[in-house]
């Protein structure tokens, strides 16, 4: 069994990711160690605790641990504070105190929100990552971003609240759905571009990324081990995004917008992120930070992976070029976009003006067929 022990060091709230096959069936023995609190509460969602959750809970209680249990809705629509608001219910009604432990068992939905409620219950108690989505364990789970969103825009509310671990199971995975797959892989070749030119060329060389079962154990790893190392060491160096972390949002701009307008239903998250990722490349042509040969290279990859590199129809350039302004990343009125540099690298911009995007984001409409 290949197994992975990645630090995230922090000044103080240093923790580990451990990514190992079939370590579900170990989380108690894993959370066991850190001398926690006896009460936990594992949150999921139905079609996921249907998959793993009997495993995860027979695991906590095999090592000593009080297990409760709260299941949050599926889906992007369902992140919000009345669904947090329902966990704090569960919490009080189970009795758990500032030395118990949250247990997110999902996608980034799931913990994301439990992530904030931990943050936010009793002023802080612990809190578990495990990820069972690949864009989940490659990036929502590594960094403590927590927070659900609001009406007007996508993580608006939140906290920045380090988990004590995150398990990774690649195993998990195979009951994935293809698409969410794809999404996951999105993340993944942004850190290729933006930090790990070597994680890159091997996105470049395999032969297929759209499909898991066409994914080799051995690259599987590779590419979960390379991505969690990448986000690791970018919030080793930035845990509150003053500075380095910002280039993480790369592709997120332009993607939280197009997912907003869509109202989080069309697009998944990752299939915004590439969106955005082709924006964002192409920006970078146009503003000569990077060449048209990276770009294509990029885009190359992108379609490989059976991901979107055009806006969805019916969304209009006015609208998300007024939804840019109340993106996070706004600065004294200007948005800041992550712009690739050279493959492995990027940088953040102010230099983005309105007539620009504008007429990058008309190059990404939908094509029209001629009847």
């Amino acid at each position: 069994m290949t197994q992975s022990v990645i630090p995230v060091n922090l000044p103080q709230n240093a923790y580990e990711i451990a990514l190992a096959s079939d370590s579900l069936d170990r989380l108690g023995a894993w959370i066991k160690s850190l001398h926690l609190g006896h009460k936990v509460m594992l949150v999921s969602n139905p079609t996921v605790f249907g998959y793993y959750g009997k495993r995860a809970i027979a695991s906590l209680e095999t090592a000593g641990f009080e297990v409760h249990l709260h299941l949050f809705n599926d889906g992007e629509a369902y992140k919000t504070l009345d669904s947090v608001a329902q966990l704090y219910d569960k919490a009080l009604a189970a009795g758990l105190e500032r030395n118990s432990t949250f247990i997110a068992l999902g996608g980034g939905v799931v913990g994301d929100m439990t992530g904030f409620a931990a943050a936010t219950w009793l002023r802080g108690i612990g809190f578990i990552q495990i990820p069972t989505t690949l864009l989940a364990m490659v990036d929502a789970s590594i960094g403590g971003k927590t927070g659900v969103n609001h009406p007007q825009g996508k993580n608006l509310i939140g906290a920045f609240y380090q988990p004590r671990l995150v398990l990774i199971d690649p195993t998990v995975l195979q009951t994935l759905p293809e698409r969410e797959f794809r999404a996951g892989i999105a993340e993944v070749i942004k850190y290729g571009v933006i930090w790990d030119a070597g994680l890159f060329r091997q996105l470049e060389d395999a032969r297929h990324l759209a499909n898991p079962s066409h994914l080799s154990n051995p690259l599987l790893h590779e590419i979960l081990m390379r991505s969690c190392q990448a986000k690791a060491e970018v919030v080793g160096q930035d845990e509150k995004e003053a500075g380095l972390r910002a280039i993480l949002n790369y592709g997120h701009t332009i993607g939280h917008a197009v997912e907003s307008l869509t109202g989080y239903t069309e697009l998944l998250h990752g299939e915004g992120v590439a969106i955005g990722m082709v924006a964002a490349s192409r920006l970078a042509v146009a503003l000569n930070l990077w060449s048209a040969e990276d770009d294509a290279r990029q885009t190359q990859v992108i379609e490989k992976a059976g991901l979107p590199t055009r806006i969805p129809e019916g969304v209009e350039i006015e609208a998300i070029i007024a939804k840019l302004q109340t993106d996070k990343k706004v600065k004294d009125g200007r948005v800041r976009f992550v712009l690739p540099t050279r493959i492995g690298n990027a940088t953040v911009s102010d230099r983005v003006d309105n007539e620009l995007i504008r007429d990058t984001l008309t190059q990404l409409q939908p094509l029209t067929v001629n009847r």
